[in-house]
């Protein structure tokens, strides 16, 4: 195993994690601005009003977007398995 394939390897690996991990981060992000603004304009400081919907709403996602990451994942790892011979080499 040449440095071309480590490095292949490792942008693969990158990108499964960014696709993955990517929609849900995005959820949080846009809910918890959405709840600061919230906060903001109605001058509501409670704690608890910024972890509840940003809980809800990546539970939602993990619902939602579920089925497709553990496709994703699942085919990462198959092409990993299958290459592994190659990789030992």
């Amino acid at each position: 195993m040449n440095e071309a394939v480590v490095i292949a390897l490792a942008d693969r690996s990158l990108w499964v994690t960014l696709q993955v991990g990517g929609p849900i981060l995005a959820i949080a992000l846009v809910v918890g601005i959405a709840v600061s603004i919230l906060q903001a304009v109605t001058q509501v400081n409670e704690q608890t009003l910024t972890f509840v919907p940003k809980l809800v709403a990546v539970a939602v996602g993990m619902l939602l977007l579920g089925p497709w990451m553990m496709e994703t994942m699942l085919g990462f790892s198959a092409g990993l398995f299958a290459g592994l011979g190659t990789y030992a080499r």
